[in-house]
């Protein structure tokens, strides 16, 4: 979940939950005898460093401790709480929260603010992972006369349900992100909302903020507007089967063929995810390849690896994501609302690129030009397009990671470098993620012409503490992928 999680599907880590572009480290099985003296000499110096490590190393399993192996499975789940409790999270809800939520399931949450508007009438969709339930955001196309498409985006109201100084939201700011590990996920809030109460589930009424988008044929974005609004997503739809049906691989979902009107809007939706997706590449916008593996767990056990690769499906997602952020970013600049920013910086290591492509005989400027890296990456996806994946992982390495920062009123920050965008927040998956939560609480404000949720001092601690939590869940996932795939 480095900065790719911006481009790249779970933000898609808002959607897709491994959110990163990095193939996992499979590792070879072991057998008895497989541990050689140098097996062992070595595993004894990385413990001597694990004082120093910045990150807990992982101990050798019993079972292949001291050269042995036995036949003693591993508790993935429990190796993922520890590998959570390691990194400096709080994995398990405390009393006071789940009483909280047993409370709110007793009632609707109270609806404050601006007239809400009836949006139950349209045909929203929802796209995430095959066993996704904490679902944020959902979508509606449409075209308008002249041309151009309204686009709509519906994003959970989780702050209605999680308001600021309540127990949840204490607990959700320490933690900050969920973490998906494969084998079991950690929620930044219980499953009792994050995937019921609060999640755009298929055919439930829920309360939500609508970014709204005219989008004219050239694929730049005229206009838009925030309101709340009560939906109904009608077709929760998956990444792998939507993708190959779009790409006429496989046939239509069935949740697209029940509902009438369902093919001929996910249609609209590719063609407007087409539209924005070409202005982006012209502005320079990095485009990475990808291989996801998710481990398939069976009464505790790891039977296989699955991999996924990206498809159409994801193109829409991240397209309609990049968008609404864009917009949701624009807007609380124009209400002269402080936000908190999703940058990634100008590239320090562009030398290191520079080489790189130098090696495929591609010269890039002297200065970082996102432009140039675009067509560079461009090039090396369809003149091999196999290790494509691991080309991109070594540019997103020299990149750098993405971060949180405070913008204030009147200034300007350095922008979204992968992205080519100048203003950028994290606002579409508020279930998932702390910022997009905080964000979501900036927006209700400026429609209610209210004070802002938070001082500057308080959300520069809030962005520093999301940055720093966010880069701990990477290494809880990267880590338990290997235990995972050493379990094959």
């Amino acid at each position: 979940r480095d900065w790719s999680s911006d481009v790249c599907s779970s933000d898609l880590r808002g959607h897709r939950h491994n959110e990163g572009c990095q193939q996992p480290l499979l590792l070879r099985n072991c057998h008895a005898g497989d541990l050689t003296a140098h097996d062992r000499r070595s595993h004894a110096r990385s413990t001597a460093r694990q004082s120093q490590a910045p990150f807990p190393l992982p101990a050798l399993p019993e079972s292949i401790q001291n050269g042995r192996m036995t036949n003693a499975p591993i508790d993935l789940r429990a190796r993922a709480h520890q590998a959570m409790l390691e990194a400096g999270f709080r994995p398990d809800f405390p009393a006071d929260v789940l009483h909280e939520v047993q409370l709110l399931k007793q009632g609707a949450p109270k609806v404050n603010g601006p007239a809400v508007r009836d949006l139950r009438s349209l045909l929203w969709s929802s796209i995430d992972n095959d066993s996704s339930r904490d679902l944020d955001q959902v979508e509606y196309v449409e075209k308008l006369p002249g041309g151009s498409t309204r686009l709509l985006v519906g994003i959970a109201d989780v702050d209605a349900s999680v308001p600021k100084g309540s127990a949840t939201n204490g607990q959700a700011a320490v933690e900050t992100t969920s973490v998906y590990t494969g084998v079991t996920t950690f929620p930044m809030l219980p499953d009792e909302l994050s995937t019921d109460l609060t999640s755009l589930l298929d055919g439930q009424e829920r309360l939500s903020l609508v970014i709204e988008l005219r989008v004219a044929d050239s694929g730049e974005v005229d206009g838009h507007e925030v309101y709340p609004a009560w939906l109904r997503n009608c077709a929760k739809l998956a990444y792998s089967s939507t993708g190959a049906w779009l790409e006429g691989r496989a046939p239509m979902p069935p949740a697209v063929s029940s509902t009438p009107g369902m093919e001929a809007q996910l249609r609209l939706q590719q063609a407007t995810s087409e539209t924005l997706r070409g202005l982006r590449k012209q502005h320079g916008a990095l485009t990475f390849g990808s291989i996801e593996a998710t481990p398939v767990v069976e009464n505790g056990e790891v039977k296989d690896l699955v991999l996924s690769h990206h498809n159409v499906a994801d193109d829409i997602i991240e397209s309609f994501m990049v968008a609404a952020n864009t917009a949701i970013a624009l807007h609380l600049k124009e209400r002269g609302s402080l936000s908190i920013r999703r940058v990634v910086r100008t590239p320090k290591r562009w030398d290191g690129i520079q080489a790189i492509a130098a090696r495929f005989g591609v010269k890039l400027p002297p200065l970082p030009d996102p432009r140039a890296l675009s067509e560079f990456l461009d090039q090396r996806n369809a003149a091999d397009p196999v290790h494509f994946a691991d080309l991109s992982l070594s540019i997103i390495k020299l990149l750098g990671p993405g971060e949180y920062i405070v913008e204030t009123p009147g200034t300007e920050h350095e922008g979204h470098f992968g992205l080519a965008v100048q203003d950028y927040t994290h606002s579409t998956a508020p279930n998932r993620r702390y910022a997009d939560l905080v964000t979501q609480r900036f927006l209700k404000a400026s429609l209610a012409g209210g004070p802002g949720p938070y001082s500057e001092a308080d959300l520069s601690q809030v962005a520093a503490h999301c940055t720093e939590r966010e880069d701990a869940a990477r290494k809880v996932e990267r880590l338990m992928r290997k235990v995972a795939a050493a379990c094959l």
